[in-house]
């Protein structure tokens, strides 16, 4: 994340300032780049949650927004604007990152935490006229308001922990995400796990259920079982470009693996889609090697 010291190169807006502060969902933190005083790191009760780089909009710290800027340049090159909704906003690093690498793009940031919707507006500013617009609302529910086939991506990056909000999850729900896209749109999903990926199986083989064409990125030794880390879902109805992908995130500081068309839904065999009418604990992780992966999966949290 620590790029080489350096002086701050914006001024700190008025508002903004370290330190914890209450919100609807607990507690959110700030915490400044000890390397970089452009740098602000927003902690959401304990997780590290965005990096905000008040000097450099397009500086992405996190690998999976480094992967989700490489995936959408990949299928909707620039310098095309996009429409897009984004399902958990926290400091809105990635609405950030594509107003400046593409600007008159049109955002929503649906963020269900009032408390911090009104600290990141404070803290760094976060006006519509930033090149998006931040609105409370749970994710599932704003969504629902949007009108038919106008996004071109819905990228979700909501939390409640280290764990998506179950009804985030479903079938039903990605029938939803289906209806908002446009021919062509993308749904690109971040999300945690641990050996043996029993949550991206099973999302996996949700999107499968709804979309044509699905992929999975992590990084190698996620894959290979070796620890917990992020995974990127990806899903369109139209073909998912295979060879541009893998270029687009085999390289740089934080290289993918990609899962995509029959190896993604092979990687998925035997999990069970998850639907609104689900079981609501998840699954047991499992070490590698001690069977095969659970074929029922839903996150504790139904409400995120």
């Amino acid at each position: 994340m620590s790029r080489p010291r350096r002086t701050a190169r914006t001024p700190v807006p008025a508002g903004l300032a370290e330190g914890e502060a209450a919100i609807s969902t607990g507690t959110a933190r700030l915490e400044r780049d000890r390397d970089d005083p452009d740098g602000w790191l927003v902690h959401v009760n304990g997780v590290p949650s965005s990096y905000v780089d008040l000097a450099d909009p397009t500086h992405l710290a996190f690998e999976y927004q480094q992967w989700t800027a490489a995936v959408l340049d990949a299928v909707l090159p620039p310098p095309r604007t996009v429409s897009a909704v984004h399902l958990g906003g926290a400091g809105c690093a990635f609405p950030r990152y594509l107003a400046a690498t593409r600007p008159g793009s049109r955002q929503l940031v649906l963020e269900v935490d009032a408390q911090l919707v009104d600290l990141v507006r404070r803290s760094f500013g976060v006006r519509n006229a930033a090149g998006f617009k931040l609105k409370v609302a749970d994710a599932r529910e704003g969504l629902a308001k949007v009108a038919d086939a106008t996004q071109d991506v819905v990228v979700r990056d909501a939390f409640s922990a280290d764990t998506v909000p179950a009804h985030l999850l479903t079938r039903e729900f990605l029938v939803d995400v289906d209806r908002v896209l446009a021919p062509g749109g993308l749904w690109i999903a971040n999300l945690a796990d641990r050996p043996p990926m029993p949550h991206s199986r099973a999302e996996l083989a949700t999107a499968a259920s709804v979309f044509a064409s699905v992929a999975l990125l992590a990084e190698p030794s996620v894959f290979r079982g070796r620890r917990y880390g992020n995974a990127l879902l990806v899903a369109s109805q139209e073909p998912l470009p295979e060879a541009a992908l893998v270029r687009a995130v085999s390289g740089g500081a934080a290289p993918a693996r990609v899962v995509v068309g029959a190896d993604a839904r092979h990687f998925s065999a035997g999990a069970t889609v998850v639907t609104d009418a689900g079981p609501t604990a998840p699954p047991r992780s499992r070490a590698p090697g001690t069977g095969p992966p659970p074929t029922t999966t839903t996150p504790e949290d139904p409400h995120g």
